[in-house]
């Protein structure tokens, strides 16, 4: 995804992925005081059309397969380690990641992990992410 911007410049919309969680040795005063930081910096971003709002994630959810089975998820691998999502939108990858190394909840143990919105349309004859294994395979 990306856009022009007034300036004219254009810019790609990234995922941050929050993940991680409170490092045990910081004190619930010092992580709170991280938190209201981040509210207030993040609440900057949107203002200025930096960021989206995003949102935390609840610990419920479900898996759906193609069976049809529905279970009992996310799995303790996602609902542990992720915490929330927002896009940055930024020239490009390294301009995203600036601007989300100054998140103030870094330095109580949650760290981010950001990703470029993929901007195609997904098709089984052009590589991505869900045909890693396949093309491996030499299927």
């Amino acid at each position: 995804m990306s856009g022009a911007v007034n300036d004219g410049s254009v810019r790609s919309e990234f995922l941050v992925i929050s993940r991680g969680q409170w490092d045990p040795d910081v004190p619930r005063e010092e992580i709170q005081a991280a938190i209201d930081e981040f509210y207030a910096w993040h609440e900057r971003l949107v203002g200025e059309g930096t960021t989206t709002m995003g949102s935390r994630l609840q610990q419920t959810g479900r898996t759906v397969t193609r069976d049809g089975i529905v279970s009992d998820g996310p799995y303790g691998e996602t609902k542990e380690v992720i915490g929330g999502f927002w896009t940055i939108y930024a020239p490009d990858l390294e301009a995203a990641a600036r601007i989300a190394a100054d998140n103030p909840c870094l330095r109580c143990g949650i760290f981010l992990e950001i990703r470029p919105l993929e901007p195609e349309r997904a098709s089984a004859f052009v590589p991505m992410i869900e045909m890693l294994e396949r093309d491996r395979a030499g299927r």
